[in-house]
C-alpha cells in the first residue's frame, strides 16, 4: 500500500466504526422498545405517576414516566403492604429493608439519564423495583443484595415477571461488581457514610453515580460524575434511606445514639437552595419565611397545601431506654380545609418502628382547621418498648390551605 492510500484507508476504517456505533445505538433503542412493550400500563400505577409523582415537579424524562407507569408496583411489596403499593411512601420488605417510595425511584433514575446502551449496577436490590424500573431504561442492570432472603426472593420474582436483562447477585455492595465492571453508571439504594472506593474503581470514566450520603439519619443524594479518575460530586436534596450495612457499616464514624432522641433543624434557621430545611427530607410544597413574628428565632416553615405538604425526620429512639417523649411546636393556620369531609387534620404526625422497621405505633399530634394565630402545641407520647427508630412529620398531608411551623423540639 502507498503512503498516497493509507489516509484514504484510515478514513474508511473511521467511517465503518462510526456505522457500526449507530447500529448498535439503534439497535440498542430497539430492544428497549420492544422489552417496555412487554410491560402493558397498569392503571393504578398511571394514576399514581400522574396524580402523585408528577405534580411533585422534577420529573422531565418522558422515558422515566412512561416506565413508572409500567411497573405492577404491588408485585414488589409483601401481601400485608399491598393496599399501599400506589401511595407515594417507602414500605417495608422484611429483614429490616423497605421498598424506597415511588417518586424517589423515579428521581435516582432521572439522575442517571439512562441510555439503551447503558449498563448499570444496583447496590441494594431490595424488592427488585428499581432494578425493573431500570431494566425497561437500558440494556443491562447488574443488582447486589447483602441480604441473602431478599436476594433470592428478588431475583426469582424478577425473572418471574420477565424482566430478562436484570442479573441478580449476593454479597456485600461496597465490593461492587468486579467481574462485570466498568459500569456506565451505578445507583446506590442504601446509605454509606461515604463513597465505597471499589464503585468508583468501577465506575467508567465519564459515569455518573446517584448515591445518598451522610450520617445515619441526616443524608442528602449525591450527583456523582467520574472526571480523570475521581468523582465530581453535585450535592442535591436531603433524602433518608436505610444503612449500607457491611463493610460500609463497620467503617461508619458517626452513630445516632438511640438514648438521645433529637431533631435538627426544628428552628428552621437555615435553608437549601429550593427553599426547604435544613435538617429534613421528603419536602414538599414548603418554604422557609423569614419575619419578626417568628415564635423561635428569625424564621419558619410555611406548608402551602392542596392535601399534600410536609417534611419528614428520622431519629434513632430506644424503647426501653425511653418510654415517653414530648413534643412541642408552635403552628399558625389560614383556611384550612381537612380532606374526606373530616373536622380537623393533624399538623403532626409520629410513627414508630420496631428493629425490622415494620411500623408498631402511630398517632397524629397537634389536631387543626380553619384560620388562627400563633399557637403552642405539646403532647406527651408513649415509646412502645420494642422501639428502634422513629420518623416525625410535620405539614399538612391531609388538606387545603397554608400552615406555618417553629421550634419544633422534642425531650424525654
Amino acid at each position: 500500500m502507498s503512503e498516497q492510500q493509507k489516509p484514504l484507508l484510515l478514513f474508511l476504517i473511521a467511517i465503518i466504526s462510526f456505522s457500526g456505533i449507530l447500529i448498535a445505538e439503534q439497535t440498542g433503542e430497539e430492544l428497549v422498545k420492544a422489552r417496555r412493550v412487554k410491560f402493558p400500563v397498569v392503571e393504578k400505577a398511571k394514576n399514581m405517576t400522574e396524580n402523585l409523582l408528577l405534580p411533585q415537579g422534577g420529573l422531565t424524562n418522558p422515558d422515566v414516566i412512561d416506565v413508572m407507569k409500567r411497573i405492577p408496583r404491588q408485585k414488589f411489596c409483601l401481601p400485608v403492604y399491598q393496599q399501599f403499593a400506589y401511595q407515594d411512601s417507602a414500605l417495608p420488605i422484611g429483614n429490616a429493608q423497605t421498598i424506597s417510595p415511588p417518586y424517589i425511584v423515579a428521581f435516582m433514575t432521572e439522575q442517571l439519564q439512562p441510555k439503551p446502551t447503558d449498563r448499570v449496577l444496583e447496590i441494594g436490590t431490595g424488592s427488585g423495583y428499581q432494578a425493573a424500573v431500570l431494566s425497561l431504561l437500558v440494556k443491562e442492570v447488574y443488582t447486589i443484595e447483602i441480604v441473602e432472603p431478599l436476594g433470592k426472593r428478588a431475583e426469582q420474582l424478577l425473572k418471574k415477571l420477565g424482566f430478562d436483562n436484570v442479573y441478580t447477585k449476593v454479597g456485600d455492595g461496597y465490593k461492587g461488581w468486579e467481574d462485570a465492571a466498568p459500569f456506565d453508571s451505578i445507583i446506590v439504594t442504601c446509605s454509606p457514610e461515604k463513597v465505597p472506593q471499589p464503585l468508583v474503581d468501577q465506575l467508567r470514566e465519564g459515569g455518573r453515580m446517584i448515591i445518598p450520603l451522610g450520617e445515619r439519619y441526616q443524608q442528602y443524594f449525591y450527583l456523582c460524575k467520574k472526571e480523570n479518575g475521581v468523582l465530581v460530586k453535585e450535592h442535591l436534596t436531603q433524602t433518608l434511606f436505610v444503612p449500607m450495612t457491611g463493610q460500609a457499616e463497620a467503617e461508619r464514624q458517626v452513630k445516632p445514639d438511640p438514648a438521645k432522641p433529637q431533631i435538627i433543624g426544628g428552628g428552621f434557621e437555615e435553608a437549601r437552595e429550593d427553599g426547604s430545611p435544613s435538617g429534613w427530607h421528603y419536602a414538599r410544597n414548603v418554604k422557609i419565611i423569614s419575619a419578626k413574628d417568628a415564635p423561635e428565632g428569625k424564621s419558619f416553615i410555611r406548608f402551602t397545601s392542596n392535601n399534600d405538604a410536609q417534611i419528614l425526620q428520622g431519629f434513632a429512639i430506644d424503647g426501653k431506654a425511653i418510654r415517653k417523649l414530648t413534643l412541642s411546636y408552635s403552628i399558625r393556620g389560614k383556611d384550612i380545609v381537612p380532606a374526606q369531609r373530616r373536622f380537623q387534620t393533624n399538623s403532626a404526625y409520629l410513627m414508630f418502628y420496631d428493629d425490622d422497621r415494620n411500623p408498631i405505633s402511630e398517632g397524629p399530634i397537634g389536631m387543626c382547621s380553619g384560620s388562627f394565630s400563633w399557637q403552642p402545641v405539646v403532647q406527651t407520647i408513649s415509646v412502645p418498648e420494642k422501639a428502634k427508630e422513629a420518623v416525625l412529620m410535620i405539614g399538612l398531608p391531609a388538606a387545603s390551605g397554608q400552615l406555618d411551623a417553629d421550634n419544633v423540639i422534642i425531650t424525654y
